[in-house]
């Protein structure tokens, strides 16, 4: 009896697997984001906190969240080193990526190589992509302030959902390539609106009509942010949605095939067999 992978090269790559561990571990990390995004809506006008004094607990459970999404997807997938090293190519790549469009009408490349790495590498690993390429990047550029945790998130949710799309195992082509570019476009603009909710409850005075007031009903204040997402960042997302979807389109096909060949080759999902038609020699 030996061991053997065969067939690993010739079948088709999917995503990393997620388990019941990667789930868990990706769901508390999202309600503590969901949290950290929504509280001011709901704080009193007295309460006296901002973004700004809660940014540095964010991120300090932001990091074992991030490591607990990576061991449980490592220790139920089979992940090894291989995986690990591809994180940090992929991450290095997208980082060095964000400076080249900084500042012009929210022209950000880096969001299209955040769709296809999550739809070829999956939700869990797409997660863990999307945030430490965001950290990269602001270590990168000097980004560091209190909006990073809040941009680590927003950016991981974004990676993320690439890998929740339908379709990972079958649907290939030009139908592939329309899904991913109609999703880079409503999740850019997704990530402007929900980073807009940092930035909206942190800036006071802005307008009558659009500026955030604590402790009034939720209603009211979801009706001024609205109106400050369309006076504010509207056309910054507008630049990233279009963009992302042009270089999805042109750049795409060719970049899905090289995500696929190296995931191929890495076998993150390969599972040791045991070739039955060979027996055991006497000495």
């Amino acid at each position: 009896m030996r061991v053997t992978a065969e067939g690993v090269r010739n079948r088709a790559p999917r995503p990393v697997r997620l388990g019941p561990k990667s789930v868990a571990a990706l769901v508390l990390v999202s309600a503590v984001g969901v949290v950290a995004f929504g509280w001011p809506l709901l704080a009193g006008a007295g309460s006296g906190l901002a973004h700004a004094q809660d940014a540095p607990w964010l991120f300090a459970a932001l990091l074992p969240l991030l490591v607990a999404v990576v061991v449980a997807t490592i220790s139920e997938s089979g992940m090894d080193a291989k995986a690990v090293a591809m994180l940090g190519v992929l991450a290095a790549v997208g980082a060095a990526l964000r400076p080249l469009g900084a500042g012009t009408a929210g022209l950000e490349p880096m969001f299209f190589l955040m769709v296809l790495s999550g739809r070829v590498l999956g939700p869990g690993f797409g997660f863990v992509l999307g945030s430490v390429t965001m950290f990269a990047s602001a270590l990168l550029t000097g980004g560091v302030g209190p909006w990073m945790p809040f941009q680590m998130l927003a950016m991981g949710w974004f990676t993320m959902g690439a890998g929740l799309l339908p379709g990972a195992d079958r649907l290939r082509g030009r139908a592939e390539l329309v899904m991913l570019a109609v999703y880079g476009s409503v999740a850019a603009f997704a990530y402007g609106t929900i980073m807009n909710l940092y930035g909206w409850t942190i800036i006071p005075g802005l307008g009558s009509g659009i500026s955030f007031v604590a402790g009034d009903p939720l209603p009211e204040n979801l009706v001024r942010f609205l109106a400050y997402c369309a006076a504010t960042s509207l056309g910054w997302d507008l630049g990233r949605a279009v963009l992302t979807v042009v270089l999805t389109l042109t750049i795409g096909p060719t970049l899905l095939k090289a995500l696929r060949r190296a995931t191929r080759r890495a076998a993150f999902d390969a599972r040791v067999g045991f070739d039955a038609r060979v027996g055991f020699e006497k000495p």
